[in-house]
């Protein structure tokens, strides 16, 4: 078994732990318009913001434009992914067209593109962990919006547990996304800057 392997059952087993801490969460006084997920086991609780929501809505509408409205894309749901104590509420989700739930949750391996836009507080996790996570979970797509610096950060080609192309791409340019699981050309001009 390599580590890789070891990582991915190690997100199978601790779903039991993640379900026992989300049930906890949701009988918490969470104020609304902030979203809480689980990073390497530590409780992240972060506000949304409108230019936070304006770039995953363009991400959304860009996803719908390609794929129809019945495409499977989520937002701010939980997907348990590898590692410790991974359960994150990827602010973007395409699932492949044959996913399907088991025991009421999508599984990480349905997963073919995540979009994750920054907020200060929690940008460590976007650029760290959760890079990490997706890749080692094989995510072929992952794309990291960031209004404070302006641009995007592509992933591609998940390679034993690491991305093996990285692309960076400004606000206002095209990020070309064709060729990949997702196979569109994201607009990047209509997106805020923080």
């Amino acid at each position: 078994m390599t580590v890789l392997d070891d990582r991915i059952a190690m997100a199978d087993a601790n779903t039991s732990s993640l379900d026992e801490w989300f049930e906890r969460l949701e009988r918490m006084p969470v104020p609304e318009g902030f979203r809480v997920e689980i990073v390497g086991g530590s409780v992240f609780m972060t506000p949304q913001r409108d230019t936070h929501w304006a770039i995953i809505r363009r991400i959304v509408r860009a996803i719908e434009d390609r794929f129809g409205m019945d495409v499977g894309v989520l937002s701010d749901v939980r997907i348990d992914f590898p590692g410790q104590g991974n359960g994150f509420c990827p602010d973007v989700v395409k699932l492949r067209d044959s996913a399907e739930k088991t025991d009421g949750r999508w599984s990480h391996k349905d997963v073919e593109f995540v979009a994750e836009v920054i907020s200060q507080g929690t940008a460590a996790n976007d650029y760290g962990p959760k890079l990490t996570a997706y890749a080692v979970a094989g995510v072929p797509v992952y794309l990291v919006a960031d209004p404070y610096q302006g641009r995007c950060n592509l992933y591609t080609d998940p390679t034993d547990g690491d991305y093996a192309k990285m692309l960076r791409v400004d606000f206002g340019k095209d990020v070309d996304l064709t060729g990949t699981a997702i196979d569109l050309v994201l607009k990047t001009d209509g997106f805020p800057r923080d």
